[in-house]
């Protein structure tokens, strides 16, 4: 099993590069943000790679580094997302903004993505919900999901200043960024003002 590929860059395709070690060429399929990122051609690259063997291909799928492939793996548990969704996904939403937007519940995100309709958006968003805590780069912030046991006063808290900004305007998932460093950022208990205040502090950066 290929887990990793080291050689030099010799194809940039538009879903896909090859990868000379040694003189054998490897096609590997990649997302547009990693193919984006690759150095020239004739240059050294170093790829991580999840291999996936069927009885009619084998197939290599290439990430700049172990997180985005985790998370290539992850995605695919959702029901109706396969590899090509998955490499879709990553390659039109960076990896913060869219475990934000889980935590968020914010479906539009994952919709930018070709092969994401409406329903599949919100299974994405319902079915990881509860697996994105060892990737969540905001999992120090109060959950805002609604999903489990009744939010706590804090969590209401949140939810309301949440609430406040994107009736003022702003996308879900960046108003819950806003709203969660402006929590991490007060000693003490806050109010819903404070939030909403410190909050478009945030955005205003």
């Amino acid at each position: 099993m290929i887990a990793k590929l080291k050689g030099l860059v010799d194809t940039i395709g538009e879903d896909y590069c090859i990868i000379d070690v040694n003189g054998v060429g490897y096609l590997v399929f990649c997302s547009g943000r990693t193919l984006g990122n690759l150095p020239a051609v004739g240059e050294a690259v170093t790829l991580m790679i999840e291999t996936h063997v069927r009885e009619d291909h084998i197939h290599l799928f290439g990430f700049a580094s172990e997180l985005e492939k985790d998370w290539f793996n992850l995605v695919q548990t959702v029901q109706g997302v396969g590899a090509k969704v998955a490499l879709a996904i990553l390659s039109v939403v960076a990896i913060d903004e869219l475990s934000n937007s889980i935590a968020a519940q914010d479906k539009t995100v994952v919709g930018r993505a070709k092969g994401v309709g409406p329903k599949l958006a919100t299974r994405f968003i319902t079915e990881l919900k509860d697996k994105v805590s060892q990737f969540a780069i905001s999992s120090s912030a109060p959950d805002t999901s609604g999903g489990g046991a009744a939010p706590s006063a804090e969590g209401r808290t949140v939810q309301d200043a949440v609430s406040a900004l994107v009736n003022l305007g702003y996308r879900q998932t960046e108003a819950y960024m806003a709203v969660s460093a402006a929590a991490r950022s007060i000693d003490g208990e806050a109010t819903v003002s404070d939030l909403i205040r410190l909050g478009l502090k945030e955005l205003g950066q």
